[in-house]
């Protein structure tokens, strides 16, 4: 009687996660560590451990502390960009398309979690000069082209009258952030509610559409 074979049994831990669900686990394990600590004081070690792999996976995943940073900001965005949908936002009016837009842009900025990450550039930027990099063209120029897009795509069906779009972005990120963002960090406010957000989306508008609506 022949015996049967016996299969090779696998060598080591089964892997129950995908490379790109355990890059969103230390994603997300990263922002807590730069949040509450800053860049600097993060710890790649105690990041590994939080997300439940080891230091040489994470190293696998993100060559450097500044390609982590760097993933933490574009997840942000990506969810900004999720909220923001252009092709929803081109099939209704202009203004209720704009406080969308605008209601977007503040879920994103007006986060405590996005304002530490902001106190955490500001205040290691000048000895991490990548962080202020990254922030700059992960966060401010990609929100800033998404709402520059569609403000363009208005103007083109005349439907608004702007002669710098780009400009008139950066303006309406000012209007809907700047303020709110200030008092929290200054401890003026604890944190900026939804009904709170909504309200500036819409006042932000019409003051913007006042300017810019076709006579």
């Amino acid at each position: 009687m022949v015996e049967k074979q016996k299969s090779p049994r696998s060598r080591g831990r089964p892997q129950v996660r995908s490379d790109d669900e355990t890059r969103k686990v230390i994603i997300l394990a990263a922002e807590r560590q730069f949040c509450d600590l800053g860049y600097e004081t993060a710890n790649i070690n105690v990041i590994a451990q939080n997300s439940g792999v080891s230091t040489k996976t994470l190293y696998r995943l993100f060559p450097t502390k500044a390609d982590l940073f760097e993933r933490v900001i574009a997840l942000r965005i990506s969810e900004f960009a999720l909220e923001a949908d252009e092709e929803h936002l081109d099939a209704v009016s202009v203004k209720t398309g704009l406080v969308q837009l605008l209601a977007a842009y503040g879920h994103l900025v007006l986060a405590a979690d996005t304002i530490a990450i902001i106190r955490l550039v500001l205040a290691e930027a000048e000895r991490f000069p990548e962080i202020a990099a990254t922030f700059w063209e992960q966060a401010i120029e990609r929100t800033n082209a998404t709402l520059e897009r569609w403000l363009r795509a208005q103007a083109a069906r005349g439907r608004l009258v702007i002669e710098n779009p780009y400009l008139a972005a950066g303006m309406l990120r000012g209007m809907m952030a700047m303020e709110p963002q200030r008092a929290v960090m200054m401890g003026r406010i604890g944190s900026i509610d939804e009904a709170t957000i909504m309200a500036r989306a819409e006042s932000c508008a019409d003051v913007f559409l006042t300017g810019t609506l076709p006579r």
